[in-house]
């Protein structure tokens, strides 16, 4: 019964976002809410919507100090000379700045971090974008495609939990994925390239205009937010060599990464811009974003913390479990592959790696299967993960792409389920996990 409430639960949130019958802020609040109260734990939901705020508190504190981070950085005109490059790069044929954007992704997100693939990304290319006019929702999709592939890093964060849950070294689970990560990236730039013959054609059927040069300049100064009195050319150097230092610290662990943008904010604010108004215009300036995502990112925890809280993600795992029947056994493997599609898109993916990826390991064992091959197995699915509603920093792409969630999610899917089929059928290829033993 408690199984039933929360797919009933998950359906219905994305339903009404995918129909636009509540945003996603509303819908992460209201709907685990009433589901909690139907199945007769109200007097509890109090406690559980703290516990979910307290999860994600750490995450919600992170991308606010990343956003206000990396507009000051903007602001400064940090990426004004990547932007000149990729534009002398593609030009302005849409084949070459979807393609671009798909490398550029590729490239930036080696970090393992979403947040600062998005803000870099979107920053560099959407007024790009905006100028010929083409269709933002494939930037979108073609840059989260990309950010899924490279966050099987060992440091991106699925390939650790997988690694810790089933005690294994990292490295072991990983070195044998990355052909498949290089098959992954491969089809990023493909469906990149498919979009790009698509709005060049679009473009052509409505006999819009595509000027033959761009000139930077124009790119720049044409977005309405644009300060000229905040950039900082003379401190392009000192701005540079901050997020470099903030990248590298990142990548090491140094401090936890919510502590590192408060500190790099911090710097840059005084550096760039020493005056009090000044850090006041800037903090304004870019307020709206962060309200925005921050607000979605503690939604989320109220959310989270109703499922994890009645314990429906333990019923939703055991019930997919228990349908299993025995002679399925062999092929578990492949079939991890498949639950990790739906499951680390409706649960968290501590709750799929941590919770539900231990039990299949041990069914698994029982016939042979190596627990490294069921890890790698169990990474398939991080395709559709990032368009969960349970993703923080999904709401920071959006948001700055200016797209609404729903949107997002209706565009993409199917790129990403025809992702999650390349990468699976690589991995049988490539002998990354067996069909059966």
């Amino acid at each position: 019964m408690l199984s039933l409430l929360a797919f009933a639960m998950v359906a219905t949130f994305m339903t009404l976002i995918m129909t636009r019958k509540l945003s996603a802020l509303v819908a992460l609040i209201i709907v685990p809410t009433v589901f909690g109260v139907l199945g007769g734990f109200a007097p509890n939901l109090g406690a559980m919507m703290i516990d979910g705020v307290k999860q994600l508190a750490p995450t919600g504190v992170m991308l606010l100090f990343a956003i206000l981070y990396f507009g000051i950085m903007i602001d400064a005109g940090l990426f004004d000379p990547l932007i000149v490059r990729i534009v002398k790069f593609v030009g302005s044929d849409p084949v070459k700045i979807l393609v671009g954007t798909a490398v550029l992704a590729l490239v930036v997100s080696l970090d393992g971090d979403g947040t600062t693939t998005y803000m870099i990304t979107v920053s560099a290319m959407l007024p790009l974008y905006r100028h010929l006019k083409l269709d933002v929702r494939c930037m979108a999709c073609v840059i989260i495609m990309a950010a899924a592939v490279t966050n099987l890093l060992p440091w991106g964060g699925p390939t650790a939990r997988a690694a810790s849950a089933l005690k294994l070294d990292p490295a072991t689970v990983f070195l044998p994925m990355v052909p498949v990560m290089l098959v992954g990236a491969a089809w990023v730039i493909v469906v990149a390239w498919w979009f790009g013959r698509r709005e060049r054609m679009r473009l052509a059927s409505q006999s819009t205009p595509i000027a033959e040069a761009l000139v930077q300049s124009d790119l720049i100064s044409e977005e309405p937010e644009r300060n000229q009195a905040a950039l900082r050319p003379k401190l392009f150097v000192v701005n540079l060599a901050l997020t470099a230092t903030l990248m590298v610290m990142l990548i090491l662990g140094v401090l936890p990464l919510a502590v590192l943008f408060m500190l790099a904010f911090a710097v840059a604010l005084t550096l760039n811009y020493p005056s009090l108004a000044e850090q006041k215009q800037r903090l304004t300036a870019h307020a709206g974003n962060a309200l925005a995502v921050v607000a979605l990112i503690f939604a989320a925890g109220i959310f989270m913390g109703i499922l994890s809280g009645t314990r429906m993600v333990d019923a939703m795992a055991q019930s997919v479990l228990g349908m299993l029947p025995p002679e399925l056994g062999p092929y578990l493997a492949p079939i991890t592959a498949l639950l990790s599609i739906p499951f680390t898109f409706f649960i968290s993916n501590d709750a799929f790696y941590f919770g539900m990826l231990p039990i299949l390991a041990q069914a698994a064992a029982a016939y042979g299967i190596d627990p490294a091959v069921l890890a790698r197995a169990s990474l398939v699915g991080q395709q559709i993960h990032l368009l969960s509603p349970l993703v923080p920093s999904t709401y920071l792409l959006v948001g700055m792409a200016r797209i609404e969630f729903g949107e997002h999610q209706r565009f993409s899917l199917s790129w990403a389920l025809a992702a999650c089929a390349v990468m699976l059928v690589s991995s049988l290829l490539f002998g990354i996990f067996p069909l059966a033993v």
